[in-house]
């Protein structure tokens, strides 16, 4: 036999396991025969086109958040369950913007405030910005213990607390960043765990889809500081710094190593392949946002038990509409913890180190990256160390509430002026439309962080 017609019996005989393998199908169409994508190929591309948008939005609906949706859905029903809706394009136009930043520039947020405007300012914020982060991660951390100890009673809660705090920190040092993405963007699954949840307990959809879609609110002082949180919550300073920081790490991924090789590979697919990330990751979090509220309300709220302070609290609330839907609330706070709180730990060593200057990266080593690993280790001490003085987590909601409050329209002020300023994006700065969304945005954040103060008096 010939070597071409070898080749060519080989192609012939090779052709049906590399169609099954590269999901494509032959369809008939007018006459002529036309090669489709399955389905399911289509379906791999889309989880591989998902990255740090997924995981990004996933981490916002933290133990803390959980927390924040199961009291508003406990306490006021569906009233407030139109904020999942309502939400969604503002944070998705604001993490969008975040990502184009750091795609275009091949920088991280704070590296670019440092660059373009008074390093004070910065400073300030990124304080802050530790501060929230601190109390946020303490409250996860005790969150996710007092949900384990739900599902195992004997075992001491104060361990738990340390043993969760010791697996982030494992994952996120001694773990290359490839691997480390991939763990946080399976983890982004945990959070199916409340849309079980919320079917699993029959509840009117129709009285949902309606309050979904007819806005209503009073203002009682409780619920102008719950808006706040549920903003606060959603919109957070600490995801802004990740997803910047994260766009950046995936380029290192791909062999970009330097700030030129980075800004030389943006072009008009890997800016459409970021929005298809980022705007499927928001629509994520804010969905599952919407079962939460949806579940606790058909349940909690219909049943008269209306003060939920945690999210275990709520998990144990269940148990009496069901073992599964209990058994499922408690394991999804457990999850969202293990990816929500490197998530916070992470953004202020971001911040941190691209405000001081310093070596910064997941995709670095702990002996390349001392400082930077540094302030997650620190950020993970104070979280620890909040819950063996017993912090009350209802203050530590608070406390990051208002301190979100406070820095988001800082911080966002800074992420509008950079995504719109053409020295620093070309021809990738903000449309009208974008720009707008995001002054509205800071518009609403400087609102509810004010409302959030008012109401502590």
């Amino acid at each position: 036999m010939t070597e071409p017609l070898r080749k060519e019996t080989e192609e012939i005989f090779e052709a049906p396991a590399r169609i099954l393998e590269e999901g494509i199908e032959f369809v008939e169409k007018e006459g002529k025969t036309l090669i489709n994508k399955r389905p399911f190929k289509l379906a791999e591309e889309y989880w591989d086109t998902l990255g740090p948008g997924l995981t990004t939005g996933a981490a916002d609906d933290d133990p803390s958040g959980i927390a924040t949706y199961s009291q508003a859905g406990a306490q006021y029903g569906l009233q407030l369950i139109w904020l999942a809706l309502f939400t969604y394009p503002f944070m998705a136009v604001v993490q969008e913007m975040c990502a184009r930043i750091g795609l275009v520039s091949g920088q991280g947020l704070a590296a670019n405030i440092r660059k373009h405007y008074p390093a004070r300012t910065l400073f300030a914020v990124t304080a802050l910005l530790f501060f929230a982060n601190a109390l946020n991660i303490a409250a996860d951390l005790g969150a996710m213990s007092a949900a384990t100890r739900l599902l195992m009673p004997n075992v001491d809660a104060l361990l738990l607390v340390i043993v969760f705090a010791l697996i982030s920190l494992l994952l996120q040092i001694f773990t290359t960043y490839a691997r480390y993405a991939k763990y946080l963007k399976y983890l982004t699954l945990a959070l199916l765990s409340y849309v079980a949840v919320a079917f699993a307990v029959g509840l009117n959809w129709g009285d949902v889809l309606h309050h979904t879609l007819v806005p209503s609110f009073t203002f009682s002082k409780d619920q102008v500081f719950l808006l706040c949180a549920i903003l606060g919550t959603t919109i957070s300073p600490y995801l802004f710094f990740w997803q910047t920081s994260q766009e950046v790490e995936e380029q290192i991924l791909k062999g970009e190593a330097t700030i030129e090789e980075r800004q030389a590979q943006v072009n008009p697919q890997s800016l459409k392949r970021m929005r298809t990330d980022v705007w499927s990751g928001m629509l994520f979090s804010n969905l599952i946002t919407f079962f939460i509220f949806a579940a606790c309300a058909g349940t909690l709220y219909a049943h008269g038990i209306t003060n939920i302070a945690t999210a275990d609290q709520a998990a144990a609330a269940l148990r009496p509409f069901g073992e599964f839907a209990f058994l499922l609330f408690a394991l999804g706070i457990v999850g969202t913890g293990l990816l929500a709180v490197p998530v916070l730990a992470g953004s202020t060593a971001y911040a941190l180190s691209e405000s001081f200057g310093w070596k910064s990266g997941l995709y670095h080593k702990l002996d390349q990256a001392y400082a930077f690993y540094g302030v997650i280790i620190v950020s993970m001490l104070l979280g620890i160390a909040a819950n063996f003085v017993h912090l009350d987590p209802i203050k530590a909601l608070i406390y990051a509430a208002v301190a979100n409050g406070v820095i988001a329209p800082i911080i966002l002020f800074f992420v509008v002026r950079l995504s719109n300023n053409k020295h620093v994006m070309g021809e990738h700065s903000n449309r009208p439309f974008i720009s707008w969304m995001g002054w509205i945005t800071i518009g609403f954040m400087a609102l509810s962080g004010i409302a959030a103060i008012w109401t502590l008096f």
